[in-house]
């Protein structure tokens, strides 16, 4: 028997299966909670998860003999990914397996908010039949930055290539990636150019409220804002500010600010006047980060991880 694999987070049963019929032993941690974890963690070669929990340096610090961390899906934030690298745990995760389902969700909900189709589909399901009110403006003569151009940023701009709009790009820590389908730009020229702003960025100490007042204001040109990246990215208070004075002209949110760690559920929202705003705004789309959450990308999330894990020596 090889060694041993902890599965802290319910995940598909190509990666247990894969693990079980390679030699190694899997253990179902599932149901244990933090301090149990921890407490059996000590001869773990593997760790396999979602966000259920943060391995942070007391966890790390635990896992003397742990070889890998495996996250299902893209976002690492809840790793410590330079403590495990300075320890030799390798850090993977699984971003090719979901960036279609994100691209095409992300794009669906520009569709739906450039066409007005959710309050269209509201009206028209009371008997009311508005049709200037809805008419609708095309993607075509959009220009569309893209912030992130990574798995998810690059799968947008394939998206969006058959569909004739200029498509702008920037990426920090990137360089020379114009291709196909997207032009490399500095972010001043997203903030002079773009009337939509996607973002595909990861939720670190520099991109947390990214998108404030001050980053608002700078573009020249009113914008459409869709952020299927991390909640806290946008601060909430400034994207409602931004909606009441026309320089946001609508919202596309697969995630928010409120969610916890885990993502499987939020804070209280309710009584929150920011998000009790956005919710009854009809020009602002949200949805509970499923962008990535397909059936198909279920399927490949699993496979492109437990390919990785495999390598693992």
């Amino acid at each position: 028997m090889k060694s041993k694999v902890l599965i802290i987070d319910d995940v598909h049963a190509i990666i247990t299966d894969g693990l079980q019929n390679a030699g190694y032993d899997v253990v179902d941690a599932t149901k244990w909670n933090r301090d149990e974890i921890i407490s059996q963690v000590s001869d773990a070669f593997g760790i396999v998860l979602r966000s259920r929990i943060n391995i942070d340096r007391e966890f790390v610090d635990a896992a003397k003999c742990l070889r890998y961390v495996a996250r299902v899906g893209a976002g690492m934030e809840t790793i410590d990914v330079d403590y495990c690298e300075s320890k030799g745990i390798l850090c993977l995760n699984s971003p090719e397996g979901n960036r279609d389902a994100v691209g095409e969700h992300t794009v669906g909900m520009l569709l739906s908010l450039l066409n007005n189709l959710n309050r269209a589909d509201r009206q028209v399901k009371v008997g009311e039949w508005k049709r200037e009110m809805n008419r609708g403006r095309e993607l075509g003569f959009r220009t569309a930055g893209i912030i992130g151009y990574g798995n998810m940023g690059s799968s947008f701009a394939r998206k969006l290539s058959g569909f004739g709009c200029k498509v702008l790009a920037y990426d920090k820590y990137k360089t020379n990636y114009s291709d196909g389908y997207a032009e490399e730009v500095s972010l001043d020229d997203i903030f002079a150019n773009a009337d939509v702003l996607s973002l595909h960025v990861p939720l670190t100490n520099e991109t947390k409220y990214m998108v404030d007042d001050e980053f608002i204001e700078r573009f020249k040109n009113p914008f459409v804002l869709l952020n299927a990246s991390r909640g806290p990215v946008v601060k909430t208070s400034a994207l409602v500010s931004a909606l009441q004075s026309g320089k946001i002209v609508a919202a596309g949110l697969d995630v928010i600010e409120y969610e916890e760690t885990s993502f499987e559920a939020t804070k209280k929202m309710t009584d929150n006047p920011d998000f009790r705003y956005l919710a009854q705004c009809d020009n602002v789309i949200m949805s509970p980060h499923i962008a990535g959450w397909t059936v198909e990308s279920k399927v490949k999330l699993a496979q492109v991880l437990l390919d990785k894990i495999l390598k693992v020596k």
